[in-house]
C-alpha cells in the first residue's frame, strides 16, 4: 500500500519519517515516568504530580488548538467534563461494560467537538472564544439542572468495576501507579501530536492559520482541517477527563466549569504553546505554585496572575520556549546542532 493517500481536505497525506532521536526521546520520557515514583518518596508530591499531569494533558489540548488553529478556547472543560460524565453515567446506569464505557467516553466528546467545530471554526478570533465559552457553560448548566440524571451540584460517585481490561481497578487509585499511567499517556499524546504537526495535515493547518484566504484560493478546503484540529484537541481534553474520573472515582459540575478552562489556558500561557510539551510544563509549574502559594496566603490567585504577567512580558514564547531557545544558543556555541 502506498505511503501517500488523499484525505477529505484534498491534501496529500504522507506518513512522516521520524528520526531515531524522536524515538529515543519518547523512550527516555517513558523511562523517566516509570522511574520517578521510585525517586519521589512523598505521597503528597506524587499526588500533586499526578494531578499536574492530568491537568497538563488538558492544557496540551488547549495549546495544540492555539498552535495549529491560532485560536483560543475558553470552553475546553466541556470535553474534559463530558468525558468524565459519560464514563460515570454509563457505569452508574449499567448501560455498557466498563471497557466499552471507556471507549464511549473518548468517542462521544471527540465526535461532538468535530460536528460543533464544523460550525464554530468559521467564526474568527474573539467570537470563536466566546462561542466555546458559551458551549462549555451550556454543558455546565445542564449538569446542574438535570438532577435526575447527574445528581446536580452534588455530583455522584462512579461505581468503578473491580477490574478494567483485566487489571485491578485499585491500581489506578494509587498515586504511584496512576502517575505512571498518566505520564505514559501524556508522553504518547505529545508524540502523536508531534507526528501530526510534522505531517502534511499539520503543515496545511499551519498554513490555514497563517492565511486562510490564500489556502482557500490555491484549492484547499479549510473548514474540515480546522474542525479536525478542534476535534483532536477535544480528544486530548477528553482523555484527561477520563483519567480524572478513573483516579478520583467521582464527578461533579466543577469539571465543566469555565474556571477549569481558564486554568488550562493559564497553564498553556505559562509553559508556552509554541512547543507541544510547553503546556504540560506550565501545568506542573501551575500546580506546585498554587500549592505553595495556597499554604502562604488565601490570595494565591493573585500570585498566579503575577506569574502570568511576568511570563507574558518577559517570555512571550513561554517558559518552555525560552528554555528551548537558551538550549539552542548553548548548542550552537559549543558546536552542536540546535
Amino acid at each position: 500500500m502506498s505511503r501517500a493517500t488523499m484525505n477529505l481536505t484534498g491534501a496529500r497525506v504522507v506518513a512522516p519519517r521520524l528520526s531515531h532521536r524522536s524515538w529515543l526521546l519518547l523512550a527516555v520520557a517513558l523511562a523517566a515516568g516509570f522511574g520517578l515514583p521510585g525517586v519521589v518518596a512523598s505521597v503528597l508530591v506524587l499526588t500533586l504530580l499526578t494531578q499536574a499531569v492530568i491537568g497538563g494533558m488538558l492544557a496540551v489540548g488547549v495549546g495544540f488548538l492555539i498552535r495549529q488553529n491560532g485560536v483560543v478556547s475558553f470552553g475546553h472543560a466541556a470535553w474534559y467534563g463530558v468525558s468524565a460524565y459519560c464514563f460515570g453515567l454509563l457505569l452508574r446506569h449499567e448501560v455498557l461494560p466498563a471497557e466499552l464505557a471507556l471507549v464511549m467516553a473518548l468517542a462521544v466528546p471527540t465526535l461532538t467537538a468535530f460536528l460543533l467545530g464544523l460550525v464554530i471554526v468559521r467564526v474568527p478570533g474573539v467570537a470563536f472564544s466566546m462561542l466555546t465559552l458559551a458551549v462549555g457553560q451550556a454543558f455546565h448548566e445542564f449538569s446542574m439542572k438535570a438532577q435526575g440524571l447527574t445528581n446536580g451540584d452534588d455530583g455522584f460517585a462512579i461505581p468503578l468495576p473491580d477490574t478494567l481490561f483485566g487489571l485491578p481497578i485499585s491500581a489506578v487509585q494509587q498515586p504511584e501507579t496512576m502517575f505512571v499511567l498518566c505520564w505514559s499517556l501524556l508522553a504518547l499524546v505529545i508524540f502523536g501530536l508531534y507526528v501530526t504537526v510534522r505531517s502534511p495535515f499539520g503543515r496545511l493547518t499551519e498554513a490555514i492559520r497563517e492565511n486562510e484566504e490564500r489556502a482557500r484560493f490555491i484549492g484547499y478546503r479549510t473548514v474540515l482541517p480546522r474542525a479536525a484540529t478542534y476535534a483532536i484537541s477535544a480528544f486530548v481534553a477528553a482523555l484527561a477527563g477520563l483519567l480524572f474520573a478513573l483516579y478520583n472515582g467521582f464527578v461533579s459540575p466543577e469539571v465543566l466549569h469555565w474556571s477549569l478552562s481558564g486554568s488550562a489556558l493559564i497553564m498553556a500561557v505559562i509553559g508556552g504553546s509554541r512547543l507541544l510539551w510547553g503546556p504540560a510544563l506550565g501545568a506542573v509549574i501551575f500546580f506546585f505554585l498554587k500549592d505553595l502559594a495556597g499554604n502562604l496566603t488565601e490570595h494565591w490567585p493573585a500570585m498566579i496572575g503575577v506569574t502570568v504577567i511576568v511570563v507574558t512580558v518577559l517570555m512571550p514564547a513561554g517558559i518552555a520556549g525560552t528554555l528551548a531557545e537558551l538550549a539552542g544558543r548553548l548548542l550552537r556555541r559549543t558546536g552542536g546542532r540546535a
